[in-house]
Formats: structure tokens, C-alpha cells, sequence
């Protein structure tokens, strides 16, 4: 009888084992992509470590959109003059807010580092990781390991960031150093 080389197992063949038992995850497709970049980001800099003056805060299951009365005029800083006694529509802040939603966190900021951008202690941040960070943006940067935020530096190869406060130093970068941009900041929240 010929022996055929069809069939049976073949070295290299098959799942490739792992230490680590696997788990299947099910997602929204319009999810994915945000998802996706957040594991290889954590995957990529496992050692991120947060300051005491940039203190996450955790996103928490969205509950229905609660519509805020918005008014149709806007209000004078100057002079006062007499408000309308009417609504013309209701908004839902995450819609005004927040442009990626599975893409945005956010962060309360501690420190002074960013007073003249307008950023202030006890300032929240709203975070959007879709957006890519260009020249002259706010961001929020991983580097060594330490997250921050900056204005966004970059031209003619040269990238740093920026402190907008003449008492702190910018942060020029050195052979050997890490920095990956977590996000770029789109709002700030202040307390009155």
C-alpha cells in the first residue's frame, strides 16, 4: 500500500499555544477599531504610570441621554438685557461634547503646568484618542512611562512639548526617551 503525504498533522500546523488562556470578546462593530488601538497602546507601554496630578477618570456605562433645556439666545457678558422665557430645544451633552465616543476618557488635571493654555488644578479634561495629534495641539503623552499634558510640538523633525507656563520647563526629547500620545485634548471642564 503507498503512503500518502495528504492529511494528519504537520509541524507548524494548528493554533499556536500560549501561556495565557484566551477569552472571546464580543464588541460593537463601531467599537472595534478604538478598542483595537487601546490594547496594542497598553500592550506597547504596559508601565504607564499616572502621576498624583493627572488623575484618571474612569468612563462608566452610559444611561440614557438626559436633554438639557437650551436656550435660543445667547447671554451678554456686558450689559444685561431682558432674557426670553422660552426653550427652543433640548440638547444631550454627549453629543455636544464628546466626538468619539468609544475613542474619548477623561482626566482630572493637577498642577500648573498648563495655567496660560487655560488648564487649571482640578481642570477636567475630555480626551479623544481618534484624533490625530498635530502641531500647535493639546495632548495628553505618555513619556517614560509618565503621562502628561502639553502643547504639541512639531516641526522640522524637531518634537517636544510644550509647558504653557513660563515657571515649568518644556519637555525636549533625548536618545533612549519613550513618548506616545494618549490623546488630544478637545474640551475643558471648569468648576465656577
Amino acid at each position: 500500500m503507498k503512503q500518502s503525504n495528504w492529511g494528519g498533522q504537520r509541524i507548524g500546523a494548528g493554533r499556536k499555544r500560549i501561556a495565557e488562556p484566551t477569552v472571546t470578546v464580543r464588541v460593537p462593530a463601531s467599537s472595534k477599531e478604538a478598542i483595537v488601538k487601546w490594547v496594542q497602546l497598553v500592550k506597547a507601554s504596559p508601565s504607564v504610570r499616572f502621576p498624583s496630578w493627572l488623575m484618571p477618570i474612569p468612563l462608566v456605562e452610559q444611561p440614557d441621554p438626559q436633554l438639557i433645556p437650551y436656550m435660543s439666545h445667547s447671554v451678554r457678558a456686558g450689559f444685561p438685557s431682558p432674557a426670553d422665557d422660552y426653550v427652543e430645544k433640548r440638547i444631550d451633552l454627549n453629543e455636544v461634547l464628546i466626538q468619539h465616543r468609544e475613542a474619548t476618557f477623561f482626566l482630572r488635571v493637577r498642577g500648573h503646568s498648563m495655567t496660560d493654555a487655560g488648564i487649571d488644578d482640578g481642570d477636567e479634561l475630555i480626551v479623544d484618542r481618534a484624533i490625530t495629534p498635530e502641531h500647535n495641539r493639546i495632548v495628553v503623552a505618555a513619556v517614560d512611562g509618565e503621562l502628561t499634558v502639553k502643547r504639541f510640538y512639531q516641526r522640522n523633525g524637531v518634537v517636544k512639548l510644550l509647558a504653557e507656563n513660563s515657571q515649568y520647563p518644556d519637555i525636549e526629547f533625548k536618545t533612549g526617551q519613550e513618548m506616545v500620545i494618549w490623546g488630544v485634548v478637545t474640551r475643558i471642564i471648569k468648576s465656577v
